[in-house]
């Protein structure tokens, strides 16, 4: 997944952000009196100052000493990112720091490894270009694997790439898995985006089996999307699981009632750190976030994003990506 695929979310994303407010926490948004006290019940609060006081992780000496020998002797886990939509990768309430789900997990892999994390924020496509480099050992940065990618660069997952059906939180809708539940339904969907392809496939197998066709609806930003869903206007969003994920998570307004691989209906797609490729570093990082996945702080750190529904079983180097563009 690359940013041009979120970005129907754009500035009304960060609006509902300042909305959230900022409340110190123990580093698990939602966590502590003080949350309790200013979200209601089942809503998600989260931190978005500078000082995020993430969940930390301990050293694996085992795990840290397969980290190639020129990183280990520097110290460093120098990562890139581009910040461009909560919950991923964002600025904080000063405009400058980088932080969110990657920023969190990229800490947590720093900690095993027994280096010392620092974020770069940069282009989409000079992350690219600095990941091979060299100049940054890794990526986090919601990247896809892709055939293509794995040319030229080495992976490691951490997250699913998903797809989400995001519905009022009063609806009669209570789950949306195959295209005969959208027969009929008022939907919003990206322009341009690949939700809309899946959509617009979906929306013609059931006119070819004879059901009612979806009314498909667009809108430029994400306020008026949710605006029309408030309203009625529309029965249903597909969009990027991570945003729908989170807005419903800090909201209150709307809840996921289906998600749907990004890669399509044969194959599940997959977020993953990239790294130079054969630089050595793709396997401790996924060793580093296995022992992660095991000890439960792994699960701690999507929970804090609301993005529990993103969680792998176990990180894998290198998988299956999307095919190649034909």
């Amino acid at each position: 997944m690359s940013p041009s695929r979120l970005s129907v979310l754009g500035v009304s994303a960060l609006l509902l952000l300042a909305a959230c407010g900022t409340v110190p926490d123990d580093g698990a948004a939602g966590s502590g009196a003080a949350a309790a006290a200013a979200a209601p019940p089942g809503v998600l609060k989260i931190n978005t100052s500078p000082e995020q006081n993430r969940i930390r992780a301990e050293k694996v000496e085992a795990i840290a000493a397969e980290v190639p020998a020129a990183i280990r002797a520097k110290g460093e886990f120098l990562i890139g990112t581009s910040t461009f939509e909560p919950p991923l990768s964002f600025v904080a309430d000063d405009n400058v720091t980088p932080i969110g789900v990657e920023e969190d997990i990229a800490s947590l892999v720093a900690d095993v490894l027994g280096l010392k994390l620092r974020i770069e924020a940069t282009s989409w496509e000079n992350l690219f270009l600095a990941v091979r480099s060299g100049k940054y050992a890794a990526g986090f940065s919601n990247i896809t694997v892709t055939e293509e990618r794995k040319d030229i660069y080495d992976f490691a997952t951490y997250r699913l790439d998903q797809l989400a059906w995001e519905v009022p939180k009063n609806s009669k809708i209570t789950s949306i898995a195959k295209p005969a539940d959208v027969a009929g339904l008022s939907v919003a969907v990206g322009s341009g985006t690949n939700q809309e392809k899946i959509l617009l496939g979906w929306d013609k197998q059931n006119r070819a089996a004879g059901l009612k066709p979806a009314q498909i609806q667009y809108y430029k930003q994400a306020a008026d999307t949710y605006l029309a869903l408030k309203s009625g206007r529309i029965q249903a969003y597909f969009a990027p699981n991570p945003t729908s994920a989170y807005h419903a998570a800090v909201s209150g307004d709307t809840k996921i009632v289906g998600t749907y691989s990004g890669a399509g209906p044969t194959l599940q797609g997959l977020i993953a750190a990239m790294t130079q490729k054969g630089n050595g570093l793709a396997k401790p990082i996924a060793d580093a976030l296995n022992a992660l996945i095991k000890d439960g702080t792994y699960a701690k750190v999507l929970a804090r994003w609301g993005l529990s529904n993103e969680a792998v079983p176990e990180s894998l180097v290198n998988p299956p990506g999307l095919p190649r563009e034909q």
